[in-house]
C-alpha cells in the first residue's frame, strides 16, 4: 500500500520514515485495502494494527518501523508494505478517438492519473511535440518535466510546472496506492531528479482541473492557453485534457499557425509520434 521509496534509498532519516509511513497509512481507506470498517475512526485511513495484519508482521514490529527504525528489516517486509498491482493497459474507445479528431480548434488529449498521454488530436501532438522526442511510450508529462532539459524552455514557469506535477502525482498515489505503474514512475523520478525528490517530500497534493498554461513552443513562440480537465465518466481513470486559446488573441493565431506547421511537416503523423491508439 506504500510506494517503493524504501527499496530505492529515498528515505534517509527516521523523521522522514515516520512522516512517510504515517502519511501513507492515513491516505489508504479501509475500503481500498479491503479491510472491514466498524464504527467511527479517531484517525484517517488505516490503523497500525490493520497495516500490520496486511503486511503479515506483528503490531509491535510495525510500530517500530513507523517510529523510523528500519534496522534489520528484510526485503520481504518492505515488499509486503508496498504491494502494488499493474494497471491494465487502457483501451481508448473509437468514439473517444473520433471526439479528439473532431476537436480542431484546440489541442486535446486523453490521459490518466500518471500523466501519460494515451491519445491526442493532431494539434496536441504538435503542441507537445517535444514530449514525443523521447522513445518511451506512452509519452508522459512527468518524465518530460523532470528528466528532459527541453522542459525548462517549453514551460514559461518551469518551477511551478515541476511543483504542480509532483503534487498531481502525490494526489494520484493517495487515490490508488496499489498502482504499480505509478509507484514505478515515482521511483524512477526519485532516483533521477533532485527537484522531484524535493517536491515529493513535501507531501503536498493538487487536483488540477483548470488553469491558464504558458508555453514557449520552438516553432510558434509564446502561447497562453486555457487548460481544462474533463473526466470521462464511461472510462474510469481516463481524462480529457483541452488547451484552447482566447478568440482573437495572439495565442489563437499561434495555435492556428502551429496546426499549419504540423500539417505541412508531418509532425502529427502517428507513425512519427505514436500514442497509445
Amino acid at each position: 500500500m506504500f510506494a517503493a521509496r524504501f527499496r530505492l534509498g529515498v528515505v534517509e532519516t527516521k523523521k522522514e520514515i515516520q512522516e512517510f509511513l504515517t502519511s501513507r497509512r492515513a491516505a489508504v481507506t479501509p475500503e481500498q485495502a479491503g479491510v472491514p470498517s466498524y464504527g467511527a475512526r479517531r484517525v484517517p485511513g488505516l490503523r497500525r494494527e490493520e497495516v500490520a495484519v496486511l503486511a503479515g508482521v506483528s503490531v509491535p514490529y510495525y510500530t517500530r518501523l513507523e517510529r523510523g527504525d528500519l534496522s534489520g528489516v528484510s526485503e520481504g517486509v518492505l515488499q509486503a508494505l508496498a504491494p502494488r498491482r499493474r494497471s491494465p493497459k487502457p483501451q481508448i474507445r473509437p468514439e473517444i478517438r473520433w471526439t479528439l479528431d473532431a476537436i480542431t480548434g484546440a489541442a486535446a488529449c486523453v490521459g490518466n492519473d500518471r500523466l501519460d498521454i494515451l491519445a491526442a488530436n493532431p494539434l496536441a501532438r504538435a503542441l507537445f511535440s517535444d514530449l514525443y522526442v523521447a522513445p518511451t511510450r506512452p509519452a508522459n508529462f512527468a518524465r518530460f518535466v523532470f528528466l528532459d532539459p527541453r522542459a525548462e524552455t517549453f514551460y514559461a514557469d518551469w518551477d511551478r510546472a515541476a511543483r504542480d506535477t509532483a503534487e498531481i502525482l502525490r494526489a494520484a498515489a493517495g487515490r490508488d496506492p496499489h498502482d504499480r505503474d505509478l509507484s514505478d514512475l515515482v521511483g524512477e523520478l526519485a532516483t533521477r531528479s533532485d527537484a522531484f525528490r524535493m517536491h515529493w517530500a513535501a507531501h503536498n497534493v493538487r487536483f488540477h482541473a483548470s488553469a491558464v498554461k504558458h508555453f514557449h513552443h520552438h516553432v510558434v513562440g509564446e502561447l497562453s492557453l486555457s487548460f481544462n480537465r474533463l473526466d470521462i465518466a464511461a472510462d474510469h481513470g481516463l481524462t480529457l485534457f483541452t488547451y484552447a486559446a482566447e478568440p482573437g488573441s495572439r495565442s489563437e493565431q499561434a495555435l492556428s499557425l502551429l496546426g499549419s506547421w504540423a500539417a505541412t511537416t508531418g509532425a502529427t503523423d502517428p507513425a512519427q509520434t505514436t500514442d497509445q491508439r
